[in-house]
């Protein structure tokens, strides 16, 4: 879950907590023995704070049960990569750490890497809710070295998601449920030619996109490719080391080339904007434009009431199909997750205070109240079973039980240089600059480079 991913995600989930602008007059988030200083990324959209309802909230509860201790927010509006280099800025000093962080999993690992977060296993050990969350939850906030840093908030799953209506005009079934990549794309064909005036595909490509060209996209290809197997395919565990390009990999590409080459997709120039995701959610889907999107479990928070763009139709216009794996084997479908997870930063001023919060918005109820605000998937079992989480907004059924078929990135420290090394691949076949084999070629140059040559070839 993006991420949400996680750095995948849209800029209306990318949450995080970070040191407050206040400190940088010098107090450091330990000047108030009494106070926990928690600011967070605000979304730019302004007619979506999820995010700021759920934390009033959370203040509320908190400043109650705790007489005498307060809570201090300061949003922060930042775009991504700018709100990532402010993070690992103030995590480096006592005078500027907050108390508490919200960490994307794809860059946890380099957090914990550079010595920035504290390990939370004393804590854990000691709360008995830790033990209602999903192990694959508890892995992806763990280091190399097996300790946990981060206190998972929910995580996303990703499918094909598709107009109905599209669909109908077009002469194909509208309980689709594709069996391979050739379904998605024979689908994405007959809409081309039979409803000419509309998107029939969108995958997301290229650096501009960032981790979404990769999570969204990508790896949903690769990890349903024979290359995956029971292995991961970016990744060698026994080795410890990254894996060059095989069979899967390139046609991964050959499809985001095929997508492109074939004007299924959108024009290019669109493709390559920024903006694509915000497109998706808030113009293309709701204005019957796009046939088929290959998208996360977060879609319907933009739609709420409230959001600014209301959709309350959505779930009678759209469709929801597993992304099938290449060729139907097993398992038959594939998702990717990603999420984000609650952390304490090395040189916060009031650790245990800020654990307090933690388990404070990590009840059951605060959870699954979370999970439903921001159309995310629980990663606390008793949420998950709990039919009034699953009830709540149509798809969360289905997105949940994609987790049994999901998988997590490799997000150790070099992943962030692999993603970008893939998104240069995939632009390079999207723009038609490079053939599947060259930007192959150039993907295994980059990814030597990336990890000061620690490639294995299977």
């Amino acid at each position: 879950m993006p991420v949400r991913p996680t750095a995948a995600r849209p800029t209306a989930l990318l949450v995080a907590l970070v040191a407050t602008a206040a400190t940088a007059c010098g107090g450091g988030s330990g000047s108030d023995p009494d106070t926990v200083k928690i600011s967070f990324k605000q979304s730019t959209d302004n007619s979506i704070r999820v995010m700021d309802g759920y934390l009033a909230g959370i203040k509320k509860q908190f400043e109650k049960a705790n007489p005498g201790k307060k809570v201090e927010f300061v949003p922060i509006k930042a775009p991504d990569s700018e709100y990532y280099t402010k993070l690992q800025q103030m995590l480096r000093s006592a005078k500027t750490a907050p108390d508490l962080v919200y960490e994307d999993t794809f860059l946890i690992n380099s957090d914990i890497t550079s010595g920035y977060l504290k390990p939370l296993d004393p804590y854990l050990a000691k709360w008995p809710d830790w033990n209602q969350f999903i192990d694959t939850a508890k892995t992806a906030a763990k280091g190399e070295d097996g300790k946990t840093y981060g206190v998972p908030d929910g995580t996303d799953t990703r499918g094909l998601w598709f107009s109905k209506d599209i669909f109908r005009k077009a002469g194909l079934p509208v309980d689709w449920q594709p069996k391979t990549w050739d379904d998605v794309l024979t689908a994405a064909r007959t809409i081309k030619e039979k409803v000419p005036d509309v998107i029939p595909l969108n995958v997301y490509t290229g650096k501009p996109v960032g981790e979404a060209a990769t999570m969204q996209t990508f790896e949903m290809l690769l990890y349903g490719t024979e290359d995956a197997g029971s292995q991961d395919p970016l990744y060698d565990k026994a080795s410890k080391k990254w894996v060059a390009t095989g069979a899967g990999f390139k046609d991964s590409l050959a499809f985001v080339e095929t997508v492109y080459k074939e004007k299924l997709g959108p024009d290019i120039e669109d493709a390559l904007d920024p903006n694509v995701m915000t497109r998706v959610r808030g113009e293309w889907l709701p204005q019957g434009k796009l046939g088929i999107a290959l998208d996360g479990s977060w879609l319907p928070q933009d739609w709420l009431p409230g959001s600014g763009h209301e959709w309350p139709e959505w779930s009678d216009e759209l469709g929801l199909a597993a992304m099938p794996t290449q060729h139907g084997q097993a398992p038959g479908k594939v998702s990717m997750s990603g999420g984000w997870t609650w952390s304490i930063p090395a040189k916060a001023g009031n650790p245990d205070l800020a654990f307090e919060f933690v388990k404070t918005m990590q009840t059951k109820a605060n959870a699954q109240k979370w999970y439903i605000a921001n159309s995310g998937i629980a990663v606390r079992k008793d949420v998950a079973d709990d039919p009034a989480y699953a009830e709540a907004q149509p798809g969360t059924k289905f997105f949940t039980d994609l987790v049994a078929s999901t998988h997590y990135r490799p997000a150790y420290p070099a992943y962030p240089r692999v993603s970008t090394a893939i998104q240069e691949a995939m632009e390079g076949v999207t723009t038609g600059d490079m053939s599947v084999e060259e930007a192959a070629r150039g993907y295994d140059d980059e990814l030597k480079n990336a990890t000061d040559n620690q490639v294995v070839e299977r």
